[in-house]
């Protein structure tokens, strides 16, 4: 189970992040990047943060500590923006906290290297989770203490969103072309031998249950929480075999728009786009 702690001070917004996150104070002296319910991606988004990133530690992939925050709403009555009020007393209660890495660094290809292999386990992952915004536009990946660690999840399992189409997702390929590591030859055949063993479902179901059931309740077309879990680990379940076979890595595109949803357009808050560290 996550551990929870309680904002006790809003620190800044982070206008960079489609979703409007924001730096937060805790009462166990932390201070994480919050990722709102109110925000206009809405749960799913904090859903597939927590599935995404709990399964990629488990699978040996450092993704920074998750966490359940609460939010008391009275922490926004002294905010002067207009938008970030309103998204502060828009998601009272129970919200999604990732640990803040100071001093970390966007990720930039040219100047640092990765292995064929951290690359293929890294392509092999977000091709599970049919992760769609880990592109050369917007990497998705941070350097901190010298290592690389995961961060931005909340586009991953966008069948979510149109659960009918979850049934049809497992046999589609993943386009890897515009992933940022596709440049370090990713070598995918040994990620599968490695990783696809430890996806059971058992261990997704283990991952699944860290979700909170505010964020599951209501879904459409689902009777409980449980079931919706139940639905996360039968789609990621089939998604597996020939996985690997399924990642199309042909030429990146030099121009033009992303491949992800329209919906997004955040980039993650620790660093610009340039790969330079961000102001606080």
């Amino acid at each position: 189970m996550l551990r929870e702690v309680a904002a006790t001070r809003y620190v800044t917004p982070l206008r960079e992040g489609g979703s409007l996150p924001g730096i937060v104070e805790a009462d166990d002296l932390g201070t994480y990047v919050m990722k709102f319910t109110g925000a206009g991606q809405g749960r799913k988004t904090l859903v597939a943060e927590v599935l995404a990133g709990r399964l990629a530690q488990r699978l040996g992939l450092r993704v920074p500590e998750l966490v359940r925050i609460q939010l008391d709403p009275v922490i926004g009555l002294g905010e002067p923006d207009e938008e970030v009020q309103a998204l502060l007393k828009g998601s009272g209660g129970l919200n999604l906290g990732i640990d803040f890495l100071p001093g970390s660094l966007g990720l930039d290809p040219p100047a640092f290297g990765v292995s064929a292999a951290e690359a293929g386990r890294v392509v092999w992952f977000d091709a599970l989770i049919g992760n769609v915004d880990r592109s050369w536009r917007n990497p998705n990946l941070l350097v901190w203490h010298g290592q690389m660690w995961l961060i931005d999840h909340g586009a991953s399992m966008i069948w979510h969103h149109d659960w009918p189409s979850a049934a049809a997702s497992p046999g589609r390929p993943y386009d890897a072309s515009d992933h940022v590591l596709a440049p370090f030859r990713p070598d995918l055949a040994a990620a599968s031998a490695e990783l696809a063993p430890l996806v059971t479902e058992d261990l997704l179901a283990e991952c699944a249950a860290e979700v909170p059931d505010e964020w599951l309740a209501d879904e459409p077309g689902f009777a409980a929480p449980d079931e919706v879990r139940d639905a996360y680990v039968s789609t990621l379940a089939a998604r597996l075999p020939g996985l690997g076979e399924r990642v199309v890595l042909g030429e990146p595109t030099a121009d033009g728009p992303s491949r992800a949803p329209g919906w997004l357009t955040g980039a993650w808050p620790h660093s610009r786009r340039d790969g330079r560290e961000a102001r606080r």
